[in-house]
């Protein structure tokens, strides 16, 4: 590596730890200057937990002692200005929370593996992705501490009342996420210095603790998000009780952080896809390609795995909120924000059409493939059929007069469409299909030589087959049972995915063990088309993942921390679709231009890589390729 690169290391770690101790300082000073204004309460005034229903003695300010003060300043939306700020935050956060972890694991996968080339490549990329996260975590840093002068200066009242009833976790957060980054640091440096294997399992051990903690930063901030749609550890008046686990612990915790980590895992993946394809189209040598072209499969299967789940985790937190209040599911799924959905199920279908046809160009690189292309195209089709069921609406958008002329909310042959068990068994036909694909790539180049061939064949077939016929028919019986037992037909369809999901995977890895090869891999040599379409697989993941935080906060209406704290700002008002998409879309491109930067300065710092008499066939050498220091 250049020495430039350790400078821009140590100058970004540098600007991230003053940011960081800067950011101590701000909570510090917010928590006295709220112990200041706080009025002392008596022990002896006991309140109920106005979730958990425990007794206990209310502390600090209540919601109805907060001074609604919104500052305003020319030329400057205060709520457009934190949007931006706040996601992008988000999005690089979950940039920074995910690359560690998958440096981790492709650490352990090259300790793990004999065959010393194989080692050596996971090695060599499992660094160059911990580099990008180093450059990262001062970005994140910084938009941190700019997010936190934002809520300061623009929404003191609200501020003031999260620090008052946050104030132990707020510091906490800030030391956490300074050893993390100072693990991260270490995790890095030591690289070069723990080489032997038993050094190596000190190494990973870093890298462990260090992702032990990004993933306690997640449940931390998760839990202030949580607090502000369904408050708990808090009395009816908004006064903390004292028990700060019944304060982190809110109704809808457990679900947001399942999603949400799916999500960091999803977005950080879709970055290094793209930075993959973007190397594979600015590469000079054909093994330049065969590199970034292996990158890319890597992590769109990572993508996959995250993706695949998803849709379940979704739903488990959106029947959390309507365990918690009915009123705020029903303006999420079907009222004010029911038609963000309909643009949301659009973006999913496109992400499982996008992923299934790289899968299928994928094909142009395995030997023997073209024997599986007729069923990639049924497969195709069959995916189709499904994308209409699941962006199919249950109501549609009219006027007042058409609904008048109607007769009723629902359009008579609409209405009878769009129901939550039909559109659930859509997504879990499209995720099993999806797990088809893969099973097809994974056969491509291979021939089965195990003696119960005949048998593994056939039990696979009749696996997916009945998965899916159960899947269809109690999507089809949804439609004949009232909606409160409608909801429950997602518990059976869920199982019955994952049987078929992880049935089939397992029953075909065993029949492929020791299979006979068609001939190696022939990376880089997959069309353009392919990786065309990573770039928007990539673009699309931050675009839901930035639609979805959005449906999340609109969901509290005006509401600060939901039926406790209310916006009174002039922008408490509910934007438009028009308007919210058009805000997840600058974001997307906000961060998607900070990125590509970032390709252009690791590209920058690369000295150019000799290409090598012999073409780049089968698996990549890549320690033939770039040096330990100075691959990206």
């Amino acid at each position: 590596m250049k020495p430039v690169f350790h400078r821009q290391i140590g100058f970004g770690w540098l600007v991230a730890f003053l940011v960081i101790l800067g950011s101590i300082s701000g909570m510090c000073v917010i928590s006295e200057a709220v112990s200041a204004q706080t009025h002392d309460v008596s022990v002896s005034e006991a309140s109920r937990d106005i979730y958990y229903q425990t007794s206990g003695n209310p502390t600090g300010p209540s919601a109805e002692d907060i001074q609604a003060e919104y500052p305003r300043y020319s030329l400057i939306d205060n709520r457009v200005l934190v949007w931006l700020v706040t996601q992008q935050h988000t999005y690089f956060g979950g940039f920074v929370l995910a690359l560690p972890l998958f440096s981790l694991l492709l650490e352990f996968l090259g300790l793990s593996r004999r065959d010393p080339h194989v080692s050596q490549r996971y090695d060599s990329l499992a660094r160059d992705i911990l580099r990008v996260a180093l450059l990262s975590l001062s970005i994140t840093a910084v938009l941190g501490s700019v997010m936190l002068v934002l809520f300061i200066s623009l929404y003191p009242g609200f501020m003031t009342y999260m620090g008052s009833t946050f104030k132990s976790m707020m510091p906490l957060y800030a030391t956490i996420f300074l050893g993390e980054s100072s693990l991260l640091v270490l995790y890095y440096y030591s690289w070069h210095r723990m080489v032997s294997p038993a050094r190596k399992w000190v190494h990973m051990a870093l890298g462990l603790m260090a992702n032990a903690m990004g993933v306690v930063l997640l449940l931390l901030a998760n839990g202030w998000a949580s607090f502000m749609m369904a408050p708990a550890g808090v009395d009816g008046d908004g006064r903390f009780l004292g028990n700060m686990w019944n304060l982190l612990h809110s109704p809808l915790w457990n679900p947001l952080n399942a999603h949400r980590f799916l999500a960091d895992i999803m977005s950080g993946g879709a970055v290094v896809v793209a930075y993959a394809a973007y190397r594979f189209f600015i590469a000079r040598s054909d093994r330049e390609r065969a590199y970034y072209d292996w990158v890319g499969y890597v992590f769109i299967v990572v993508v996959v795995c995250a993706l695949l789940p998803m849709p379940f985790a979704g739903y488990w937190l959106m029947r959390s909120v309507f365990e918690f209040r009915q009123q705020m599911g029903i303006t999420m799924m079907g009222g004010l924000l029911s038609w963000l959905f309909v643009v949301q199920a659009i973006t999913v279908g496109v992400l499982f059409l996008g992923i299934n046809y790289y899968m299928w160009q994928s094909m142009g690189r395995i030997p023997g493939g073209e024997r599986f292309q007729p069923y990639f195209k049924g497969i195709v089709y069959a995916l189709m059929i499904c994308f209409f069921v699941w962006f199919t609406p249950h109501t549609i958008a009219m006027s007042p007069s058409e609904m008048k002329a109607m007769g009723a909310a629902q359009h008579p042959v609409i209405g009878q469409f769009g129901v939550m068990s039909a559109k659930n068994g859509a997504i879990n036909v499209m995720i099993c299909l999806t797990a088809l694909s893969y099973l097809l790539c994974q056969r491509a180049n291979r021939v089965v030589t195990v003696s119960w061939a005949r048998a593994g064949n056939t039990l696979i077939a009749v696996l997916f087959i009945l998965g899916i016929v159960n899947i269809i028919w109690l999507a089809i019986y949804g439609f004949y049972i009232p909606a409160n037992t409608r909801v429950g037909l997602s518990v059976p369809q869920g199982a019955t995915t994952a049987t078929v999901l992880l049935g089939g995977l397992f029953v075909n890895w065993l029949m492929i063990r020791g299979a006979q090869m068609r001939g190696v891999i022939q990376w880089g040599k997959i069309s353009m088309r392919g990786m065309v379409v990573l770039f928007g697989v990539a673009a699309a993941f931050t675009w839901v993942m930035g639609l979805m935080g959005y449906i999340r906060s609109a969901g509290r209406l005006g509401w600060h921390v939901n039926e406790l704290v209310p916006d009174l700002s002039p922008w408490a008002f509910t934007p438009s679709i028009q308007f919210a998409a058009k805000m997840v879309t600058v974001n997307m491109m906000l961060f998607w231009a900070s990125v590509f930067v970032m390709f252009w300065l690791a590209g920058r710092v690369q000295r150019p890589v000799e290409d090598h008499d012999a073409a780049f066939v089968g698996e990549p050498p890549i320690g033939q390729v770039y040096s330990r220091e100075e691959s990206i």
